[in-house]
């Protein structure tokens, strides 16, 4: 080990689960660092990855603006750049590698500048041997199990002139109450849960995320309460599998359950939720969501192959016939439901035959849009180790189901053409500030002219023109 590296790669009885007082030594910190600097220091979180990351994401702003940085959101000028990384695929880990070499030079005309990388990466040896031999500039590392302790870590990245590397090997419990800065006023994420013990044979998500966790409903509730009374209108209800929420919890709720009582918080007007696992998806949360006023009409269920062959290899615990009847149970008990998938082509092993299933699921299910993959070697998970399919053969099959996908989506876009919806008003269009861009309950984007006074709030929008998978709009 190099001398200059401080290695924490510890249990978690490490941790101090109280990080008030580190808050609170923090403050000193940085404002000993501001006047150092002769001005405010800045920081910039940049997330790669999921709506989980993006949450995070959240948490590590709050806790660096509560210790007095202001967010400049530019991570080639702030003074403390945290990168919070994602491993689902090798292209995302080479994102970062990238993003770090802009960095050493900024760091170069910035002496103070710290650098940091948390998340999903961060859990892979290999990722943290590359680092400590490659580059040395960085100045502190962590996991996902102890994103909590941010604090303390901030605090001994502060006080010390050596990288700094606390990477946890197991999950620890769910601690509360860290300050969050929010993107958006209107609308937020909640966790729900951490984890995830199913163990898809290409994903390296449960290794580095561990084993399920469900928060208390009273907290999560608490949360929603809280973020209600601050002017949150919709909330994202996140997990790596919603639908085994409380699993793990001593006579806890269900997440049908847990969805009924967080409709009855006053304030919150849409709620939404991912990701679902078909094996889970039970008859209670469709009748929970054809009977709400407030789930959205959207509900993003990955089926990843329509082969029962190659759903078996992957390790999904659900066969073809099992997601079309779950297709059919939804489209028959909620039928203005949009529904959109996630599908891998090219998974090792995959014939033409195995396409062709995927094809008939696409056009039976009669997906709203589907998100695909061409399969990519995951290294350490047990996929990585079967026969691969070569890229040509991939490319042939990805063509095949995209064109099916595409032509699926077809057939359902514009059936709202028409009709007068609720749209959350989310910003002004990037390319026509003349114009507002909002969001269905079916999570379909709508642009129409407005004031970017009603950013934030629900309005009624007739639906003039579909334009494949975004409508033209007016207010009514």
């Amino acid at each position: 080990m190099n001398k200059d590296t401080v290695n924490e790669n510890i249990d978690p009885e490490w941790g101090d689960d109280d990080q008030k007082p580190y808050l609170e030594h923090g403050k000193k910190l940085v404002k000993e660092l501001a006047e150092k600097l002769g001005r405010q220091p800045t920081c910039c979180v940049v997330t790669f990855g999921c709506q989980m990351n993006a949450r995070d994401s959240e948490k590590l702003l709050g806790v660096l603006l509560d210790m007095g940085y202001a967010d400049n959101g530019e991570d080639e000028n702030a003074d403390f750049v945290v990168y919070n990384t994602c491993t689902v695929r090798d292209h995302a880990n080479q994102r970062v590698y990238g993003r770090l070499g802009a960095l050493q030079g900024y760091k170069r005309q910035n002496a103070d500048m710290k650098i940091a990388l948390c998340g999903c990466m961060m859990q892979e040896e290999a990722v943290i041997d590359r680092i400590r031999k490659s580059y040395r500039f960085v100045d502190l590392l962590f996991g996902t199990h102890n994103l909590y302790t941010f604090p303390q870590l901030v605090c001994d990245m502060l006080e010390s002139d050596r990288m700094i590397i606390s990477v946890w090997k197991k999950e620890h419990g769910i601690v509360e109450e860290l300050p969050v800065s929010r993107k958006y006023p209107f609308k937020s994420g909640v966790n729900i849960m951490f984890g995830c013990n199913n163990f898809c044979s290409y994903c390296i998500v449960p290794y580095v995320r561990g084993r399920e966790r469900s928060r208390n409903a009273k907290d999560i509730l608490m949360e929603v309460e809280r973020l209600a009374a601050d002017g949150v209108k919709e909330v994202m209800l996140l997990g790596q599998n919603v639908n085994s929420y409380g699993n793990d919890l001593e006579d806890g709720l269900t997440f049908p359950q847990l969805l009924r009582e967080i409709e009855k918080v006053e304030g919150i007007e849409r709620i939404r939720f991912m990701s679902s696992h078909p094996k889970d998806l039970s008859d209670d949360l469709i009748e929970v969501m054809a009977q709400s006023k407030k789930i959205c009409r959207h509900l993003h269920l990955a089926m990843q192959s329509g082969s029962t062959r190659i759903l078996k290899s992957m390790n999904r615990h659900y066969t073809k016939e099992d997601y079309l009847r779950l297709a059919e149970k939804l489209r028959d008990r909620i039928p203005d439901l949009a529904l959109t998938t996630d599908i891998i082509v090219g998974f090792p092993g995959e014939e033409r035959s195995d396409v062709e299933e995927t094809v008939d699921v696409i056009r039976r299910a009669e997906f709203d849009n589907a998100f695909t993959f061409i399969y990519s070697i995951r290294t350490g998970t047990p996929a990585a180790k079967m026969e691969q399919v070569d890229r040509q053969t991939a490319g042939e099959h990805f063509d095949i189901v995209l064109k099916a996908v595409q032509e699926t989506a077809r057939k359902r876009a514009g059936r709202l053409t028409g009709r007068v919806c609720d749209v959350l008003v989310e910003e002004v269009n990037d390319h026509d500030p003349s114009l507002l861009t909002g969001r269905l309950s079916n999570n379909v984007i709508v642009h129409f002219p407005g004031d970017p006074s009603l950013i934030g709030q629900i309005v009624d929008v007739r639906l003039n023109e579909c334009k494949g998978f975004y409508y033209l709009g007016s207010m009514v």
